[in-house]
């Protein structure tokens, strides 16, 4: 089972390296066109090379190219509605000879609309009728009956794949983008939820002034459930925070006289601090690299604490 496995694997492997190395300027012609492209681009194919187009719309659509599906059968029914002038067809078929792929090709001609095909036989109808053809052949199929579309699946996937991120790369599509397109991934949620957007705030930050005794403190603390608590002098700015931490290490050394202590001396100073526009992502990037749970957020003027952001906000959001 293993020998066969490897075979198959490198039948493919293979496929791809030999379609590679045949790329020339028509593959060139075929991302301008789509580059140009005023409209969406319509991948259509039939069986097998319809499922692959199913991907390759969706890969395109992902990195900001608008694609979509079209099911060859379907279109010569009335789905042909669903394609406008400036769009560009990408057609798929490894014979080149799809019936239900030609026949739309009059229909495409007369809107004018450019047809890209990736095929297995560029001396077929499909490769002929098309603005640009890119050769997707094999030397074999993985299958051991050369019945089952194996290798050329993978190899007409693969050139979509590679089309796609040529254009990304054109496009100058960033992590950004893509984030834009992938709200509800782990990468969109890192790169657009902001500090804002998850910090705790008004009356649930945990504040104290300076000239209290750290019971106080500790009763804040315990009440906000965060961990800790900011300090503020009397005008209200942020000047510390004290933490459950400091309040264990406190216990241990000064036993109950802690107590009475004033937040103001027994204070960290200068802790860490974000802005409220921040990514979220940076707000977890401070704690791993400081080993501490909870971080403080300053106002525009950063001398006020506006929030806190805790690091079962950071996990309740995914961004883990």
């Amino acid at each position: 089972m293993l020998e066969r496995a490897r075979k198959v694997l490198k039948i493919e492997a293979e496929a791809i390296e030999m379609m590679a190395r045949r790329l020339d300027g028509r593959f060139d012609d075929a991302v301008n066109l789509i580059l140009e492209c005023r409209g969406r681009i319509v991948v259509t194919g039939m069986g097998k090379s319809g499922l692959v187009g199913k991907k390759i719309a969706a890969t395109m659509a992902s990195t900001g190219t608008p694609s979509f599906f079209l099911h060859p059968a379907e279109g010569s029914h009335g789905d042909l509605g669903m394609v406008a002038r400036g769009d560009v067809a990408v057609a798929l078929s490894n014979s080149g000879e799809t019936e239900e792929i030609i026949r739309l090709l009059p229909v495409l001609r007369r809107m004018d609309i450019k047809v890209i095909a990736i095929v297995g036989n560029m001396e077929s109808t499909l490769a002929k009728r098309s603005d640009v053809a890119l050769d997707a052949s094999v030397s074999a199929e993985a299958c051991p009956l050369g019945l089952a579309p194996t290798a050329s699946t993978t190899a007409t996937l693969a050139m979509g794949d590679a089309s796609s991120m040529v254009v990304l790369d054109r496009r100058g599509f960033g992590r950004e983008d893509f984030a834009m397109f992938h709200p509800g991934g782990s990468l969109g949620k890192r790169l657009l939820l902001t500090v804002s957007d998850l910090m705790h705030r008004d009356s649930d930050v945990p504040v104290v002034s300076n000239n209290v005794q750290m019971k106080d403190a500790m009763f804040e603390i315990s009440s906000k459930r965060l961990g800790m608590t900011t300090v503020a002098d009397d005008n209200g700015a942020f000047i510390g925070i004290i933490t459950d931490g400091d309040l264990r290490r406190g216990l241990e050394k000064w036993g109950t006289d802690y107590l009475s202590k004033l937040t103001g001396d027994v204070m960290t100073k200068s802790p860490r601090t974000i802005g409220a526009d921040a990514l979220a992502a940076e707000a977890l990037t401070l704690m791993e690299r400081h080993s501490i749970t909870s971080i403080v957020v300053l106002d525009g003027a950063g001398d006020r604490a506006c929030g806190v952001v805790h690091l079962h906000d950071l996990l309740k959001a995914g961004i883990v």
